[in-house]
């Protein structure tokens, strides 16, 4: 470093050969390219595509539930459901229990969709898999998965 303050390249390049948060930002955007990209023909995104599958369950979600599996905060799941329920695909109630609360539904348009997606998302999902043949994808997930929960436990 030439001045205080300054940042040699050399820090430049340890950073992009060593920072695991750029490599998993890095991968996740061409991962889910490829799913958009896939899901494309049936106008959902591949995060239209997860937030459908969460709430494919026989009771009613809680918001504050599903924002939790999907690792957002309820501004942006709330802001992510809009198209969703625009095209008739969720549901979005007032929980009794608590009217502070919201309970997401998937409506049967979303429950068909989500079946008419799920084909393109299991090709596209071993497409990846193959990408990574010499990776360890269940290991990864595992990881992945350790990485979230301890998130959870910490907040």
């Amino acid at each position: 470093m030439s001045k205080t303050g300054d940042v040699g390249f050399e820090t430049t390049r340890h950073i992009r050969d060593h920072c695991l948060c750029l490599h998993l930002q890095r991968a996740t955007r061409v991962v889910a390219r490829r799913f958009d990209e896939a899901l494309r023909p049936l106008d959902l995104t591949s995060g239209q595509f997860s937030l459908l599958t969460s709430l494919n369950r026989p009771q009613p979600a809680p918001m504050g539930a599903v924002a939790a599996l999907l690792a957002m905060d309820r501004t942006t799941l709330t802001a992510a459901l809009k198209p969703l329920e625009r095209r008739k695909l969720i549901a979005v109630a007032v929980d009794p229990d608590d009217r502070r609360n919201r309970l997401l539904t998937l409506t049967r348009a979303g429950r068909t969709l989500l079946a008419r997606a799920f084909p393109i998302w299991k090709r596209a999902h071993a497409q990846v898999e193959a990408m990574m043949a010499s990776a360890d994808p269940d290991g990864l997930r595992t990881e992945l998965r350790n990485l979230t929960s301890s998130q959870t436990q910490s907040s």
